[in-house]
């Protein structure tokens, strides 16, 4: 594990159910609960979401890796005491990790916390099948869904695509919401 990272333990309560992705599973992917073991792959896969800004710092290898570790337990921190109630998912296709998935369902609305994939996965129809999923489970409830997305983020154009409107602007990043139709 990180240093300084904090434990896992308990990635999924026991009266949490998974999501069902269906047209995920047709990919060879499913979800399983994250465990303490899974920090180093969580790690490399929070550094592939930030090569291109890091490409432009004109860092050392030593500094690029000390911010990386800062940034992600500062995430890892975060994420786990704003949604304590959230499932804590790593997504696998054809057995090997390749993303990872968080979420909380509230009420009115699915938080997607968090959905990110390894550069290999990207670009492949997975996150899609994996959003289209989650927009199903959250209609059968008549729920929305939610996400933070940076403004700048490559995968914007496919949120979009799915009929993401902002909700609210938060500088960097944006609310995106997605409401079931009638």
């Amino acid at each position: 594990m990180s240093q300084g990272a904090e434990a896992v333990s308990g990635g999924v309560s026991e009266n949490a159910v998974l999501p069902k992705l269906r047209r995920a599973a047709r990919l060879d992917a499913v979800v399983r609960p994250m465990t303490d073991e899974d920090m180093p792959f969580l790690a490399r896969l929070y550094r592939s979401t930030r090569e291109d800004e890091l490409a432009l710092t004109g860092w050392e290898e030593a500094q690029k890796q000390s911010f990386l570790d800062m940034q992600f337990r500062a995430q890892h921190v975060h994420y786990r005491k704003h949604y304590p109630d959230a499932l804590w998912l790593i997504v696998e296709q054809a057995g090997k990790e390749v993303g990872r998935l968080y979420l909380e369902r509230w009420s009115k609305e699915h938080r997607i916390i968090d959905i990110a994939l390894l550069p290999s996965a990207r670009g492949k129809g997975l996150g899609e099948a994996m959003l289209r999923d989650l927009h199903e489970e959250a209609a059968l409830c008549g729920r929305a869904v939610s996400i933070h997305v940076e403004k700048l983020n490559p995968a914007m154009s496919l949120y979009r695509r799915l009929g993401y409107q902002a909700a609210e602007d938060k500088g960097v990043y944006e609310l995106l919401m997605w409401t079931p139709a009638d």
